[in-house]
């Protein structure tokens, strides 16, 4: 298959209406052509396009912050000696100035398929300003590599954030070329948009549904997000950040497991499987240890559970990791009635509200938890209609 990087170099026909327009990029470390070489080089080396600016998101150009809420700076590439603005440092909206650097950008970014990815805010806000100064905007389409299923609740009017763009659900199913249109339109954005498609992306097909799994190899995207596999679960596992649960950050599984010091992993699983068994459908989960070397319990013996979506027990549409996430702290305080599982902190510039709620673009999530008398159903009951008017609204924004 064709990335839409490695579209826009194959096919001088599509570079055509570049000639003579000063162009950025925005990019990561996974913004890479199928022979490896990052965007940012190959387009200096394109000899009818004139590069005159660069951009980097969360964890930077070249991919060099670890956690979150580490700015970067900007700087001059060594190499190409353009102007590197970070959208993660003093600003994570474009500056007029930095605006005025460019008159097309193309944006070629690897997302993971999730709400909360601040790659997807990082494009509405890039839209927005482009639509303000009468920029011009392509997105070089890139694999969803979770694929088309969605899940989770939709964001609440009020609580917009970097994680939180807008009224999506958790697992959206978009690949982001695709999301650019849903922002242009509903956000009514008179903004010349475009996006170089991919060929032959196929997300229903095993063994990636969504990857392409043999053919492109898999470059983290941001530091703690180091294979397929995380990119499956992350829709559940990345509502962690907002608890005292660790992650997995400082192993080398990060947001494939879960787990603290002072839990019983094994009972946990048990009272999952007891409340809810069919929303563990699609995967396995195995009790393990693990010592974080850094962020939450670092250095203690943890005991948790590691979500397997990597092997033959692996079922795609069956697996929903939002689901599978809740029920496990749903879990934990229903065997630990006062565990203090809420981690309060400021997340991701949001001071007066709890983590947990940012990342769900609400407070439902969070209520239903820590709710004696809420089930499964109840959740169900609340996350279905929203996932439902989303796969309505998303038809028109599909591409592949």
């Amino acid at each position: 298959m064709k990335f839409g990087i490695d579209r826009l170099l194959d096919e001088p026909a599509l570079r055509a209406p570049l000639k003579g327009e000063r162009v950025a990029l925005l990019a990561h470390p996974a913004s890479v052509t199928e022979d490896l070489t990052h965007s940012l080089d190959v387009l200096a080396a394109c000899g009818d396009i004139t590069l005159a600016a660069a951009f980097g998101p969360q964890h930077g150009l070249r991919g060099d912050k670890q956690d979150n809420m580490i700015e970067s700076p900007d700087f001059d590439d060594p190499v190409h000696g353009v102007p590197v603005f970070s959208l993660y440092g003093e600003v994570r909206k474009p500056t007029d100035a930095m605006m005025e650097t460019f008159d097309v950008v193309l944006v070629d970014l690897q997302d993971l398929g999730c709400r909360i990815y601040t790659f997807v805010t990082t494009l509405r806000y890039l839209l927005e300003a482009a639509s303000k100064h009468g920029k011009a905007v392509w997105v070089l389409d890139r694999p969803n590599p979770v694929g088309r299923p969605v899940e989770g609740l939709r964001l609440r009017s009020g609580w917009e954030s970097f994680v939180g763009a807008g009224p999506l659900p958790m697992r959206h199913g978009l690949t982001l070329g695709e999301l650019g249109s849903w922002f242009v339109e509903t956000l009514g954005l008179g903004v010349d948009y475009r996006v170089i498609e991919m060929q032959g992306w196929r997300p229903d097909e095993a063994p990636g549904y969504g990857w392409p799994l043999g053919e492109r190899p898999w470059i983290n995207p941001s530091p703690n997000a180091p294979n397929l596999w995380m990119a499956r679960a992350y829709a559940g596992t990345v509502m962690l950040e907002g608890t005292t649960l660790s992650e997995g950050r400082g192993t080398t599984r990060p947001l494939e497991l879960f787990g603290a010091p002072d839990i019983d992993a094994r009972a946990v699983i048990a009272e999952m499987q007891g409340l809810a068994p069919d929303w563990l459908h699609g995967c396995r989960l195995r009790d393990c240890w693990f010592e974080p070397t850094f962020h939450k319990h670092v250095g203690a013996l943890c005991h948790g559970v590691q979500i397997h979506a990597e092997d033959p027990g692996y079922d795609h549409q069956a697996f929903r990791p939002w689901r599978l996430q809740a029920l496990a702290f749903k879990a934990i305080r229903r065997l630990h009635p006062d565990y203090p599982l809420w981690r309060d902190f400021p997340y991701e510039y949001e001071k007066d509200k709890l983590a947990i709620d940012v990342i769900n673009g609400g407070p439902l999530l969070r209520e239903w938890v820590d709710d004696a008398a809420a089930t499964p159903h109840d959740l169900d009951a609340l996350a279905k209609p929203d996932e439902q008017a989303w796969l309505d609204e998303r038809e028109a924004y599909l591409r592949y």
